[in-house]
């Protein structure tokens, strides 16, 4: 192997098990305290942006809010100039990175020809690197100048930095991936969720009352009490999974499947779009029926773990050695978005707007077309509840 693909690789499988060491369920249950904050700081922001159910607002907006655990810069403003940047970047990347929006994915030569795509890549670079290794620097330096910095990827990448040989770019680059992690898919699922069900709703607010009450907002230790929102969770996942396609794969050795006679060194691609919408094993795939899902109470990481992929729940976080190493956390955030909106509002749509799922606002499929609803409080106390 060429000394630079060498390093390449072993600069990637550093970058994998790091990911790993601060994602899984250990580390996430220290971030829960961020989970938390950010999901109080989204449903005030959608009870404040639609006068308390009055006026529509555009979900997008909010939902790209809820995803700054990747460094735990608390703010409590969609407004806030990070939150700016991060979606820029976050957009500029989806777009140069996500299946189908590059070819080069797909197509390894077109990798030796320069193409709009690869300036898109050199300035998106340039402002990973600044802006993620500047706000790791900020942090730096307060630990350095003695403040107790609350946990967080940051600073334990910044703790470990000596030990695990990391330089500024590997915490600048990794810190950009949970953060870009995060805003894309996370949110896109948050948008997805909130385009009004009403007979859906319903059932998940008999099963809130019953269960939680009007006083106080569930939590992550309560999903194992709520099946029907658990099952909400895992059908918008298969229902609206962001991407059509998974991360590619290649195979490692000569291999026959149904007959297809697959070489070594091949791509194979997870055709996630088709794997989700097989009547074989999702009935009606068109309908959104969170009841498939009601005696499924699997967590996404132990399903995917299955020793039948046939019976596994959804492909939405990928699978295998390339599975979403953030899948805990995202699905910690999802379940805890979907459950806090669903106790707080009934989601209702516009009747002069009519909302089309079939469109999506990028190539890679990740985002439905912009559209507005009302967030209608559930109960009077809900304001009283946030605080507000």
């Amino acid at each position: 192997m060429l000394p630079h693909l060498a390093n390449e690789l072993a600069g990637r499988r550093k970058h994998r098990h790091l990911t790993t060491q601060y994602l899984n369920y250990r580390a996430v249950d220290t971030y829960t305290h961020v989970l938390d904050f950010e999901a109080d700081v989204l449903m005030k922001e959608l009870f404040i942006q639609g006068n308390a159910g009055a006026s529509p607002l555009n979900p997008q907006v909010c939902s790209f809010f809820f995803t700054e655990e990747a460094l735990t810069l608390l703010t409590d403003s969609i407004k806030d100039e990070l939150v700016k940047t991060a979606l820029h970047l976050s957009c500029k990347f989806m777009n140069c990175t996500s299946p189908i929006s590059n070819l080069v994915d797909f197509v390894p030569f077109l990798q030796k020809i320069l193409t709009f795509m690869s300036s898109h890549g050199h300035h998106l670079h340039g402002g990973l690197m600044g802006t993620y290794g500047g706000l790791i620097k900020d942090i730096e330096v307060r630990m350095n100048c003695g403040e107790d910095v609350p946990d967080c990827l940051a600073k334990s990448m910044i703790l470990a930095q000596e030990e695990e040989g990391l330089d500024d770019k590997d915490m600048a680059i990794l810190a950009s991936a949970f953060m870009i992690g995060g805003v894309e898919t996370t949110a896109a699922i948050m948008q997805w969720f909130s385009a009004a069900y009403p007979e859906i709703q319903a059932k998940a607010h008999a099963e809130l009352d019953c269960v939680i009450g009007q006083d106080c907002m569930p939590s992550i230790d309560d999903e194992k009490n709520l099946p029907y929102i658990h099952a909400i969770v895992k059908e918008v996942k298969r229902c609206h999974n962001p991407f059509w396609l998974g991360t590619p794969h290649f195979s490692t050795e000569d291999f026959r499947y149904n007959g297809y006679l697959i070489l070594k060194d091949i791509m194979v691609v997870l055709n996630t779009y088709t794997m989700h919408n097989d009547p074989a094993c999702h009935p009606e795939p068109e309908t959104f029926n969170p009841d498939r899902y009601i005696n499924n109470s699997t967590t996404s990481a132990e399903s995917a773990n299955l020793a039948n992929a046939n019976e596994q729940d959804h492909w939405m976080f990928g699978a295998s050695h390339r599975i979403c190493p953030g899948m805990i956390v995202a699905e910690c955030e999802i379940w805890l978005t979907i459950a806090w909106m669903l106790w707080c509002f009934r989601m209702e749509a516009i009747p002069s707007e009519p909302i089309d799922l079939k469109e999506y606002n990028r190539l890679s499929g990740c985002s439905p077309m912009p559209f507005r609803i009302k967030c209608i409080p559930c109960d009077d106390n809900i304001a009283k509840v946030l605080e507000l």
